[in-house]
């Protein structure tokens, strides 16, 4: 039986958790916005750490049935905020200074938090 998108968010979030990303959080988005329905957002550490993570994330992706649709990144060194777009789920890996900044829970604050 295929895992829903809701148990797959919630798995890369625990990826996460295991690969020491703090904060991590899952929020449904699903009833605010047409383009995706959940948001994973966890703060890393260091521009390293955010490399070990998104090469996780992009391994459970490619073993998961998901597609990366487009990565983008805030700052030029990539340290402060690593978007990964797989579609119906988006990974915000972030800094503590862009966490901060941007508060994404503050602006999706209706958005369910699921952990």
């Amino acid at each position: 039986m295929e895992k829903t998108e809701k148990e797959k968010a919630l798995e890369i979030a625990k990826l996460l958790t295991d690969m020491k990303g703090e904060n991590v959080v899952v929020l449904d988005i699903s009833k605010l916005n047409s383009w995706t329905n959940y948001f994973v957002i966890t703060t890393v550490a260091s521009g390293i750490q955010a490399q070990g993570f998104y090469k996780a994330v992009k391994d459970y992706i490619n073993d998961n049935g998901l597609e990366i649709h487009q990565t983008s990144q805030k700052s030029q060194q990539g340290d402060d905020w690593n978007l990964i777009d797989a579609g119906n789920i988006v990974i915000h890996l972030m800094s503590p200074q862009a966490r901060e900044f941007y508060d994404l829970e503050k602006l999706w604050h209706a958005g369910e938090r699921l952990n």
